[in-house]
């Protein structure tokens, strides 16, 4: 089984340091390298080719979320983006997931949350922290407050059933639960969340949560 490849891009020696050593004695994660900016990052990851990349937030120079953007913008891009915030509530972690990240993480997290976190983002399989992610996103859609209306027509291509489930995705639901929310199987939640990826043009779960949100599919008082 190959390894997830993981870039560590920090200002801080000392927390670049520190995660290595962490990720580096988890069975299948591999750091492959790590960058002192957001540019830097840019730069190690077109030559390094991570699965995941740990983006520091804020940084001198070219930060984070620019970093981001610049990385999971191009449609051939399969970099996942993993956030490291200090509060769980930084206004840019909207802005974050806005330009393009899986999720985010809080720099005091111990070694099984930073594994877990990124074999979760390498996969897209689930939304980090449920409860965290949700109460994230809802803050950012009441700060955009206006739905865009071009995204809003694409959600006409979607079925019913898989408007349902983009709308559950958003609430921070994880396959198994919608499974047994819409009595299913949970191979066919997979399906239906393949397809909605598809016919979206998203790369996982945490950019169709914020699809759901800016599309005013969930309102940011809504459950």
């Amino acid at each position: 089984m190959t390894n997830i490849r993981v870039l560590i891009a920090d200002d801080q020696v000392m927390v670049r340091q520190g995660f290595t050593v962490l990720l580096d004695a988890e069975p299948g994660i591999e750091v492959v390298g790590q960058a002192v900016d957001g540019a830097d990052a840019v730069a190690k990851t077109a030559e390094l080719r991570p699965d995941v990349v740990l983006m520091d937030i804020r940084m001198p120079g070219l930060g984070g979320i620019e970093a981001t953007r610049r990385l999971t913008e191009p449609p051939s891009a399969a970099v996942r983006v993993l956030i490291l915030t200090t509060f769980d509530l930084d206004e840019y972690v909207y802005e974050a997931l806005r330009a393009g990240a899986s999720g985010f993480l809080l720099k005091d997290a111990s070694a099984a949350e930073l594994a877990h976190a990124v074999r979760v983002v390498a996969t897209g399989d689930a939304l980090l922290a449920p409860a965290v992610t949700r109460r994230l996103i809802t803050e950012f859609a009441r700060l955009t407050r206006t739905p865009r209306t071009p995204l809003k027509d694409r959600v006409g291509g979607l079925t019913d059933r898989e408007t349902e489930v983009l709308s559950l995705i958003a609430q921070g639901l994880s396959n198994a639960e919608i499974a047994e929310r819409l009595v299913v199987a949970e191979q066919t939640v997979k399906t239906h969340v393949g397809r909605i990826l598809t016919k979206l043009s998203l790369r996982d779960r945490t950019q169709a949560a914020v699809f759901a949100y800016e599309t005013g599919l969930i309102r940011p008082t809504g459950r």
